[in-house]
């Protein structure tokens, strides 16, 4: 029996109409499902929450939607004045094109689609500067490693003032270029966020299509070389490689300091995906967080929920890479339960995921015992070994929440607008297959 506990909102997965919602919970089990229900498509229900994690003490920060907030979410969503975050992260699509056409695909991207100009990606950049100060700029596709003056743009983002720049990579060029992966480094990019699904190439097979290990392993030394931060993003599919999740965090560590962390996605059911999903389908954050635990060893107290966007949308643990047997060594959680601001959460990305300066010392080794440290070495170390382990659950048209999305920090430049992630990519189900 389902006991509801929570109003919010959330939209018809068939025609994206807004319609009432409910969170309600399986008290035996601790699971929380999202119900709704359409006039002209009935009813639905998909699980949010797995009782893998104790929900009340994990959303204890989660503002309720008031009566009169997200009214018109998403159907008329920029970033409206209701909203509840600011921008932390802005991200521009450069180009439709790809050079994979993957399974899952939140962009749809593939084909041959003409590029926007430069000239008009620039105005882009000035446009987003003008409306969100100065956010980290995430440059995505398609895959924008297609664009051969993709340098060219970064390096005018720089100029104009944005400080952190992310790209959003299969990392194929990079793997195969190491002199573009020169010029990317050397125009300013700050950040390669790397697809990176697993340690085998059945996963690369299942997900995306071809075998792409090697490949992965080169872009992440291409990056080395010009001194690079790459964080590794899994997109973890049930079946597929949510049994290794252990491994990759393990495979991350070891490359310290040229890889900062791993950014776990699980699976969403937007753009382009294979099959209408299932309840037995869809990981959920704290399945995410148990499995990670499960296979690391690492303790469920050292999971903070995001303290920036809403609590059901990620988590963080902030550690430093290690010879033990997990790969990471945790550092102390702080302000359980804060709440930051954009600004500071933008700041903390900059500052774990981007490469330390080649005074730093990084061959001083692994963290070994950092009580044994002098505080010089510790801050040090703290500079070139950080290591973060992040997620990001983003919400399709089954298990979108507003209550959430009035929170989202994460933004799309979209045609002078900027929007919520997972309102821009939003896609109905009629739409698909």
């Amino acid at each position: 029996m389902r006991k509801p506990f929570r109003d919010t909102r959330s939209v018809c997965p068939v025609c994206l109409r807004p319609v009432k919602a409910q969170l309600c919970r399986e008290e035996e089990a601790g699971a929380v499902f999202l119900q709704k229900s359409c006039p002209s498509h009935g009813a639905f229900s998909v699980p949010v929450w797995r009782g893998k994690v104790p929900f009340d003490q994990w959303t204890a920060n989660a503002k309720p939607l008031g009566p009169e907030e997200g009214l018109y979410c998403p159907s008329a969503c920029g970033i409206c004045p209701e909203h509840g975050q600011g921008t932390c992260c802005v991200l521009l699509e450069v180009t439709r094109r790809c050079d994979l056409f993957c399974q899952y695909c939140f962009a749809n991207g593939g084909g041959m689609a003409e590029d926007p100009p430069l000239d008009e990606l620039k105005r882009a950049v000035d446009d987003i500067l003008r409306q969100c100060g100065k956010p980290l700029l995430q440059l995505s596709g398609g895959e924008p490693s297609l664009r051969d003056d993709l340098p060219e743009l970064i390096a005018y983002a720089r100029k104009q003032g944005c400080e952190t720049i992310q790209l959003n990579t299969n990392g194929l060029r990079l793997a195969r270029e190491p002199e573009y992966a020169a010029r990317l480094a050397e125009a300013g990019l700050s950040i390669v966020f790397l697809q990176f699904d697993g340690v085998s190439d059945q996963v690369y097979e299942a997900l995306r299509g071809a075998k792409l290990y090697e490949e992965k392993m080169r872009a992440i030394e291409n990056c080395n070389r010009v001194r690079t931060g790459v964080t590794l993003v899994p997109t973890v599919v049930r079946g597929v490689n949510d049994q290794m999740l252990g491994e990759i965090i393990r495979l991350g560590a070891s490359l310290s300091p040229a890889v900062r962390g791993v950014h776990f996605q699980p699976v969403s059911h937007f753009g382009r995906y294979p099959v209408v999903p299932q309840d037995g389908m869809r990981i959920t954050l704290d399945e995410l967080i148990d499995g990670i635990c499960r296979q690391t060893g690492l303790s469920l107290d050292v999971f903070q929920p995001s303290c920036c966007d809403h609590p059901l949308c990620g988590f963080h643990i902030s550690a430093l890479a290690s010879p033990c047997c997990c790969g990471v060594k945790p550092l102390p959680v702080s302000r359980q339960g804060a709440v930051s601001t954009a600004e500071q959460n933008r700041d903390y990305i900059a500052r774990r995921w981007q490469r330390g300066s080649s005074q730093d010392g990084e061959d001083a080794g692994p963290l070994n015992d950092p009580k044994a440290l002098d505080m010089n070495a510790f801050l040090r170390l703290l500079r070139t070994r950080s290591f973060t382990i992040t997620a990001m659950a983003f919400q399709d048209a089954w298990n979108l929440d507003i209550e959430r999305l009035h929170r989202c920090s994460l933004h799309v430049y979209n045609k002078g607008m900027v929007k919520p992630f997972c309102a821009n990519y939003l896609t109905a189900a009629q739409a698909e297959n």
